[in-house]
Formats: structure tokens, sequence, C-alpha cells
């Protein structure tokens, strides 16, 4: 499929998930049939007649249950650099998507080639500097892991639906903006679980927005620094305030970032991408001199070839008030690790 006829299919996807569109209901057959696929194949784990892995270290997964960006990838950040400042050593195991390496698991730095390992791993190896592997079949990746490195802890990014890796604690991710869409499973809403599956999580973190109520812990991302690609140069966000930019963005989300750039008093030209697209120089080339702003993931993807006007915003996940120092005490009880230098 071309990315745009991925994007036109994606566009028709969020009006039917979310913006009312009538056809949900004609998909209504179908997302019966995957709601129940889903539910059997959760229950058959409970019932003990399929069997988790436990890779014998804690693991920690976050995931979500929609389909696309929610923010899981900031938080697994988040929550590396907050255990490895408690002293623990943190590996993490992801899917790898979009790579096309020939063998998995795969081990991931922050030089490898994000066409052969995927994006986010790389991205994920450069922020946290923890050990990363990457593969689909997350129980694989862990031993791989295990075997190379001494951890204490397993982060699984986007690990939710992945069963078979026994964990000991979950982190459910949700948009607070989108919040769960229709309410519906695949492919008539953008459910890949029913929503009762929240009730069984540890712990559900809301990414901006004012959905959901009692016991979540709110969380927004925040820039913290914007570096040109070309040489590393640093600058903050405000710097960029009242100027005209074009910002790109190949993520689950794109709106997200372009908000983000907005509220910070930019004017912004968007370009959206698919989700994990193969950025080209083309994609990165205007008319114009205007700065050129593009997300961290995408930015992983073109630091060889970037124009000298391309800037990649860093941002980090930051808790409003005690919810992220909650966070952190509940998931170090219920892994029942004592954590070292603080």
């Amino acid at each position: 499929m071309s990315d745009l006829a991925r994007r036109r299919l994606t566009a028709l996807l969020n009006a039917i998930w979310y913006g009312g569109n009538p056809l949900a209901w004609l998909l209504w057959p179908a997302a019966l049939l995957y709601r129940t696929a889903a539910v059997l194949r959760r229950a058959l784990y409970g019932w003990g007649m399929l069997r988790a892995v436990d890779p014998g270290v804690p693991v920690v997964v976050v995931g979500n249950i929609t389909v696309g960006g929610t923010g899981k990838t900031p938080c697994v950040v988040w929550l590396a650099q907050a255990l490895t400042k408690r002293g623990l050593s943190v590996g993490i195991v992801t899917r790898g998507y979009g790579g096309r390496a020939l063998e998995w698991p795969q081990r991931v730095t922050r030089d490898s080639d994000p066409g052969q390992v995927g994006d986010e791993p790389v991205l994920l190896a450069h922020r946290t500097q923890s050990p990363v592997a990457a593969g689909s079949d997350r129980v694989a990746a862990a031993k791989f892991l295990l075997e190379r490195c001494r951890v204490d802890v397993l982060l699984a990014d986007d690990g939710l639906q992945h069963y078979r890796l026994g964990r000991r604690f979950e982190i459910g991710i949700v948009d607070g903006l989108r919040g769960l869409g229709n309410g519906l499973c695949l492919p008539a809403g953008p459910l890949r679980e029913p929503s009762g599956r929240l009730d069984c999580v540890d712990a559900i973190v809301v990414n901006s927005g004012d959905w959901g109520q009692g016991d979540v812990y709110r969380a927004a991302p925040v820039p913290v620094r914007v570096v040109r690609l070309a040489d590393g140069a640093t600058r903050d966000l405000d710097d960029f305030k009242g100027s005209e930019v074009h910002a790109v963005a190949g993520i689950g989300h794109p709106e997200r970032f372009f908000s983000l750039l907005e509220r910070s008093g930019l004017t912004v030209d968007p370009r959206p991408l698919i989700d994990h697209a193969t950025i080209r120089e083309a994609d990165l080339s205007f008319d114009d001199a205007a700065p050129v702003l593009i997300t961290e993931k995408d930015a992983v993807k073109c630091r060889s070839f970037a124009p000298g006007n391309v800037w990649a915003v860093i941002v980090d996940l930051a808790f409003e008030g005690d919810d992220g120092d909650r966070l952190m005490k509940l998931l170090m009880r219920r892994i029942n690790i004592q954590g070292g230098s603080q």
C-alpha cells in the first residue's frame, strides 16, 4: 500500500473511530468477532491453558488498548530514567516495528540503523542508554537481552497484549484528548481489547486531556530542548516563538505534535506522515528557509542527510503534582526490589 493510500485509510478510520462516522456500525459484526477472540485469548492465559514465560527478572509492561500513538515510548523513557536513578539496571524489549532485519531479536544501540531495527528502539537506546532488544517475539527478545546484560528490571514497550511474556506490573497509557474513541473494538473502533481491560492493569497513565476519573496518573509531554540535526546545536523551543515553521511528524498521532508547537506560540505548517514513515530529504525540504521541526522518533532516521534548518524537538513526559512519585512507589512495591542510591 502506498503512503498516500495509507494516509487516506488512516483519515477514514479516524473519522469512524473518533468522529462519529456511521460506518462504524457496518463494521460492528467484525468488531464483535475481534472482541470475542481477544477476550478468549486473555481467558486462556488466565485459565492456564496458555502459559506465560517468566524471564527471571521483574517485567514492567507499558502499553495501551487503542491503536495509534498514546505516548508509550515517552513513558518508557521516563520509567527507565526513574528506575536508573534508584540504582537499578534497566533493560528494554520492544517490537522493532518497520525494521527490515532478516534475523530477530536484534540488539539495539543509539548507532543502530533504524531501517534494520525500527525507529522506536533506536530512540529508546539513545534516550535511556539502557540495553535494548527488538523483536516481535517479546519472550525471545527478553531471553536474548538477559543472556548478554545484567538487568534488574525489564521494561516491555507496547507489550500489554503480549501475554506470553510474564509480567509483574502493567501500565496502561490512555490518550486523554481522544480517550477510547467510540468504545468499539477493531475494525469498528480503535480498541485492541475491550475497555474493561483497563480495570485489570496496575496503573493508568493519562497523557494530556481530562479523560478518566479516580486514581489515574496524569502526565503531559513537555519540550525540553530543540536540537539541530546538522551539528547538534541546542536551543529552547521558546526561541522559535512567533516564528513560522514547517512541522513534519511520522508518528501515530501527529496532531499531538502540531498542537504542542502551537501551544508554544509557533505558527505551524503541519506536514503529517504515516506512522513509522521512511523519511526522505524531500520530506524536509521546502521552498523557503523557515525552520523545519520534527519529532525525536523521526530524527533518528534522518540525521545523516537532514538540511541545516531541521531541528528535532526533544520531549519529556512530565507528571502532574506528585503523580510520578506515587506511581514509582507503587511500582517499586509491586516488583519487590529495593532500589539503590536515590
